[in-house]
């Protein structure tokens, strides 16, 4: 059969031709692909390095920072406090201050409202004195028919009353 007795020259052909390609797909992607390939992973790599650098560094300023406003935070917390602390003690000094100055006036008040009873209690009882001594002495005219002075009136009505 012919078609047998060619196979031995078609397969060295094929053979021969396979090889060939074989050989430029290596060459071709190992020597012109691989390196290209190669470099672009190489700086995916040196990307994702850099990247993973800038995040850490990123981090390390952000916890800088962050201790830097808790720090902030204290002490505006501290200045709070005292500020409150000096208000409260100003406040209190100027309550206290109006407090004694409210006593004073009252006690004022109350000593002119005292002394202004006295005076009246002691006009009352000049008045009641005085309209005593009269009362005697019309009283003593009408049922003994004696005569006595307002002094003498006014006399005995103090003397009842400094016993009273």
């Amino acid at each position: 059969m012919p078609q047998l007795n060619q196979l031995g020259d078609v397969a060295y052909s094929q053979f021969f031709w396979l090889l060939l390609t074989l050989a430029v797909i290596y060459f071709g992607i190992g020597r012109a692909m691989l390196p290209k390939i190669q470099s672009t992973v190489d700086a995916r790599n040196d990307r994702i390095a850099a990247d993973l650098a800038a995040a850490q560094q990123a981090k390390t300023e952000a916890e800088a920072t962050e201790e830097a406003y808790r720090l902030r935070m204290d002490q505006s917390r501290a200045e709070a406090v005292e500020l409150a602390r000096v208000a409260k003690a100003k406040a209190a000094t100027a309550t206290e201050k109006r407090v004694r100055t409210a006593d004073a006036e009252l006690a004022d008040k109350a000593s002119a409202a005292e002394a202004s009873l006295t005076a009246e209690r002691t006009a009352a009882t000049g008045e009641i004195e005085k309209a005593a001594a009269e009362a005697v002495e019309a009283i003593l005219a009408k049922l003994t028919g004696l005569k006595v002075t307002q002094s003498e009136a006014a006399k005995a009505v103090k003397a009842a009353m400094a016993n009273v």
